[in-house]
């Protein structure tokens, strides 16, 4: 089975599997489910909170698409990781509705390393004073970053883009989160580039037609 052959694959380099289940069937995903991997990841809220209720409870949910700050009281409630905070209007809004659910909420900060202007994320520029003001929510956890490389042939240009955003999270740690373990997270790689996205220091990876296909 290609889930067990990828899980073996990123085992090896202690890279965590988030399996995407954007458009699939609740059955396709117990297949999964059923072969022992509980960690999925879903990019929009209305189909994450569908299977989120149809589902075994003991599932790690992430929510790995953009989220808009009017839905996040509809997964505060149980999402384990958001990956798409990029704006500290959106990363309030989590901590607020976390706090009301008396939980903290994992989350990553998306970059846009791509050149394509339809991906979400903060420019590099926008970053320390963000962390600043992230740093002074109670309610949410910051893990690491999370981003996007262009949709391209050119492995080159794929593999420059990981460079980047894991020089990026380096910077970070070293300047805002030395002394927090929890600053651990590089979340880039999906179906068709992850094995150069762990080459390049990928410590979670997104892959969903690969699985639900192979």
């Amino acid at each position: 089975m290609i889930l067990n052959k990828i899980k073996s694959e990123l085992r090896e380099k202690e890279v965590t599997l988030v399996a995407v289940t954007k458009t699939r069937t609740i059955d396709a995903i117990m297949e999964l489910y059923n072969s022992d991997h509980k960690i999925f990841g879903e990019n929009r809220v209305q189909e994450l909170v569908t299977k989120y209720e149809k589902m075994p409870k003991d599932i790690e949910w992430h929510l790995i698409g953009h989220l808009q700050k009017n839905k996040v009281k509809y997964i505060a409630p149980f999402v384990k990781m958001i990956h798409s905070v990029e704006s500290i209007e959106l990363a309030k809004t989590i901590d607020k509705f976390a706090a009301k659910n008396d939980r903290t909420i994992d989350v990553l900060i998306q970059l846009k390393i791509a050149t394509e202007e339809t991906k979400f994320g903060l420019q590099n520029e926008e970053l320390d004073s963000l962390i600043l003001d992230l740093k002074t929510l109670d309610n949410i956890n910051i893990r690491g970053v999370m981003g996007m490389a262009s949709f391209t042939d050119d492995t080159d240009q794929v593999r420059h883009e990981f460079k980047h955003l894991k020089s990026i999270f380096d910077k970070l740690k070293k300047e805002h989160f030395s002394q927090d373990d929890q600053f651990a997270e590089i979340s880039m790689g999906m179906s068709g580039d992850y094995q150069i996205a762990v080459e390049e220091g990928s410590s979670m990876v997104r892959i969903g037609s690969l699985l639900f296909n192979g």
